[in-house]
């Protein structure tokens, strides 16, 4: 595994995040089960956990925190989200108020079985709400020492644009992956302003290597109604990608990783599974470099 800082931050973060959310976290998907692949990725070297209080149903966080339970987390980066939260019925709460954005870190850190967050982050804030109350908050939690990084995860190319902008703010989280070149020139920005960028959604919710076509159980039939429901553009933009799944030498999710990390202002690529075989071979995808051919045809793909 290869690590990158993360941005100006002081914090030093894996190539490959895991991303503790999804049907990782819900109660259907064996405790113990999800707990092994925490520990299979801090042995593979992945030091960057990235959650939030609203993630399954609220069971992410504590069974993030179940599974350090007992680990170094010195050196590691645990990241959590504000700003949404799970209201019950499959619902999403939202609350951006600096009193709400306190008791949620607090809220996390109990959940979490944690003193200290390595990296909090607003969670699809609008750009108004990026307003001095929210930012006085945030230097609160920071000088009593219960985080050390802020920033923001959004896909709204303006909101962005507005977290890049905001001097209290030193990370944003974007989707950035092979349908998603438009990114770039926004990581570019956050990079001239010193800003440590994680890639979200990096496979692209698993549309390029046709994980929809893949239905071997229940969480396979989940995410393929998810992504269907949610992400019916990128199910048919991604069939123009076919071809990284006859690559040699590299799966069409490596490739992928790779062509994500090849961005010099990508921190981490933050990706989520339930199977140890896919997280060993993501995890091996730090420090691949893409063939130029490979990455011809990629660009040649990729919407205009």
């Amino acid at each position: 595994m290869r690590y990158r800082p993360l941005g100006r931050t002081g914090l030093t973060v894996s190539e490959i995040g895991f991303g503790c959310a999804s049907y990782w976290g819900l109660p259907r998907f064996d405790e113990g089960e999800a707990a092994r692949l925490v520990h299979r990725a801090l042995d593979l070297g992945v030091t960057l956990f990235d959650t939030a209080p609203g993630y399954s149903r609220g069971e992410a966080e504590p069974r993030l925190g179940r599974a350090l339970q007992g680990r170094d987390l010195d050196h590691l980066v645990i990241a959590t989200k504000v700003g949404t939260f799970h209201a019950g019925g499959g619902r999403t709460g939202r609350d951006f108020s600096a009193s709400a954005i306190t008791a949620s870190v607090e809220s996390s850190l109990r959940r979490l079985g944690l003193e200290h967050l390595g990296l909090v982050q607003l969670h699809g804030p609008a750009a108004a709400e990026l307003n001095d109350d929210l930012f006085a908050a945030l230097e609160r939690l920071r000088q009593r020492g219960l985080v050390t990084a802020f920033g923001a995860n959004s896909f709204d190319p303006a909101v962005i644009a507005a977290v890049i902008a905001a001097p209290g703010l030193d990370v944003v989280m974007l989707d950035y992956n092979v349908l998603r070149p438009e990114r770039g020139p926004l990581i570019d920005a956050a990079l001239a302003q010193g800003k440590g960028v994680l890639a979200g959604m990096p496979l692209a919710m698993g549309q390029v290597d046709g994980q929809i076509r893949k239905l071997r159980s229940l969480r396979d039939l989940w995410y393929a109604a998810r992504a269907l429901k949610n992400h019916r553009h990128e199910v048919a933009l991604a069939q123009r990608f076919a071809f990284l799944r006859d690559l040699e030498g590299m799966s069409a999710a490596q490739a992928s990783l790779a062509y994500v990390l090849e961005h010099p202002g990508v921190s981490a690529a933050v990706m989520g599974t339930t199977r140890r075989a896919h997280l060993e071979a993501n995890a091996a995808a730090s420090g691949l470099i893409l063939p130029p051919d490979v990455r011809a045809r990629i660009t040649a793909a990729q919407p205009r």
